[in-house]
């Protein structure tokens, strides 16, 4: 079974102005003369982490990471009391990443893309498919309306009570159908005293259920206030607006990428992102490599998932397009 490759640290990086006072950090790291591909993390409102880098041979990529709008190293951060996440929306990091490639001198990429980042990936390719070499997914997530209720508004909740009587503590009044618009009310609210507890109980949620067992340490670095702040505004603003897609927009464009090799991996016990929104997507794309983990959550360095993304990249390295 395949595992890290070892750990490695940029040898460039930098912060890009991408329009509406907005930058965003990215970073290199591998081999300058390498394939470039591209990680998108989750979230939305996640960040860029060394272990992200470690997924790709570096004697044969030239990895790229970046924070997305708002988050990490980004600038202005959503986490700030009157954070305005008026231009951050899937368009406006879809752009993003072509000015990124740009500023890189990039033609084509592979993009690579779990949970969150695997709807950014599909939105990407869909609006660029010339500029992408391969996609490898994982965790698939495309912000229907069916997938945002099973895990916030009460289904999912039935498989940690424990921890969704957390979360739905923070808004008493709300009721299925409602915690995210509740969760908006709380999470924008400028007094610390108001949103900073709310973000980390929706941090907390999410990172209590992305594991197959308990992860006290992932939940912890979720948990973090400023970090669990940002991620869940941003979360929160792309959820109450569906992405800005239209429902199954995802999944109907598909067949626009049936000519880009693609790599999909879910795991069997993602409650986060349910298997079958995977299965769907495999369906629109018969010639995919499709890959169900048997014994899987959500994240991707579960082993078996780990395993099933490095076997991909290691398989691409070798492809030239």
């Amino acid at each position: 079974m395949r595992t890290f490759y070892p750990e490695l640290e940029p040898y460039d990086r930098g912060n890009l102005e991408v329009g509406d006072g907005q930058t965003i950090y990215w970073e290199t790291s591998g081999n300058p003369q390498g394939k470039p591909a591209v990680y998108l993390h989750g979230g939305p409102g996640g960040t860029s982490t060394p272990n992200q880098r470690r997924v790709f041979d570096p004697e044969l990529y030239r990895i790229i990471l970046l924070d997305q709008r708002g988050t990490g190293r980004s600038t202005p951060h959503a986490s700030e009391p009157h954070a305005d996440l008026a231009a951050n929306t899937t368009w406006h990091l879809v752009s993003d990443l072509e000015k990124l490639r740009e500023h890189l001198g990039i033609d084509r990429w592979q993009v690579f893309g779990g949970s969150w980042g695997s709807a950014l990936a599909l939105a990407y390719a869909q609006t660029h498919p010339d500029r992408v070499t391969e996609l490898v997914l994982r965790g698939i997530f495309t912000l229907r309306e069916s997938e945002l209720f099973w895990f916030y508004e009460g289904p999912a909740g039935q498989l940690f009570p424990e921890v969704w009587s957390q979360f739905v503590a923070q808004v008493p009044d709300a009721v299925p159908g409602g915690y995210r618009a509740a969760y908006h009310e709380r999470l924008f609210n400028p007094d610390p005293a108001v949103h900073t507890p709310a973000g980390v109980a929706w941090a907390t949620w999410e990172a209590s259920a992305i594991t197959l067992l308990p992860r006290p340490d992932v939940v912890a670095t979720f948990a973090e206030p400023k970090h669990a702040v940002a991620f869940a505004r941003i979360e929160n603003h792309y959820f109450q607006n569906q992405g800005w897609f239209e429902d199954r927009q995802l999944l109907r464009d598909a067949h626009m990428l049936r000519d880009i090799p693609t790599v999909i991996v879910q795991g069997r016990y993602d409650v986060c992102t349910p298997p079958v929104t995977a299965w769907e997507l495999s369906r629109e794309l018969p010639d995919a490599q499709f890959t169900i983990v048997p014994d899987a959550g959500h994240a991707f360095d579960e082993p078996g998932i780990l395993s099933a993304l490095i076997e991909a990249t290691d398989r691409f390295a070798q492809v030239t397009r």
